[in-house]
């Protein structure tokens, strides 16, 4: 009998978090709880001022582990989307689970902005944005915004067993954004639930769908 391939599950925080979020830590209980270890590397690294995209798919990358063990990423908005293309350039990750992702995030956040804010940032070079980890503002570089414009969600098209878990009431990255993402990608599960972004109050039922979808 062929014995499964090893496997390695890391979790992705959200854009302006940390690994210490409510759901990081959330969820690296339970995986401790099941004697699984679940990889939270710090996509701020040190460095929240010149985030890119491009920084945090190289970044997660090397937490790889050596072929041919395979990777598992749970993804948390901004997380999920950088999951998603990391699924697209690694064949190694075999498996997603993506909460409340950032799909159409640019289109999103700068219509949150305001055209001002926006115009403001482009010639000045950095905006203060708030960062929930930090718990204070912290200038970003306009490059954030010329790098994630690169990314055109079409090209996410390999087809991998994904599960997406989204609130109805979320407030940043609306649920109908998944939606039309799994419109055209039929090996897409989406779950919707009764919650908005921070998914705060449904963490036992997202943690009870991750271990059906992922079999532990």
């Amino acid at each position: 009998m062929t014995q499964p391939l090893p496997r390695t599950y890391i979790y992705l925080h959200g854009f302006a978090s940390s690994p210490d979020s409510f759901k990081a830590n959330y969820l690296r209980r339970r995986f401790t709880e099941i004697s699984i270890p679940l990889t939270i590397p710090n996509l701020n690294h040190g460095d929240f001022s010149h985030l890119t995209l491009t920084r945090q798919l190289e970044q997660v990358a090397r937490e790889f582990p050596p072929e041919p063990a395979t990777v598992t990423l749970i993804g948390s908005s901004f997380g999920g989307l950088t999951s998603a293309w990391l699924a697209e350039r690694y064949p190694q990750v075999d498996r997603l689970v993506l909460l409340a992702p950032a799909f159409e995030f640019l289109s999103h956040w700068m219509a949150s902005l305001g055209p001002k804010r926006l115009e403001f940032w482009q010639e000045q070079g950095y905006l203060p944005i708030y960062h929930y980890g930090e718990k204070r503002e912290i200038p970003l570089s306009y490059q954030f915004i010329l790098d994630a414009q690169g990314y055109v969600e079409n090209q996410l098209q390999r087809q991998l067993p994904t599960l997406i878990l989204h609130g109805v009431k979320d407030e940043v990255i609306p649920v109908e954004a998944s939606r039309r993402f799994v419109t055209s990608r039929p090996w897409v599960k989406q779950v919707e639930l009764d919650s908005d972004h921070g998914l705060g109050n449904v963490m036992p039922e997202i943690w009870e769908a991750i271990k059906g979808f992922c079999g532990i």
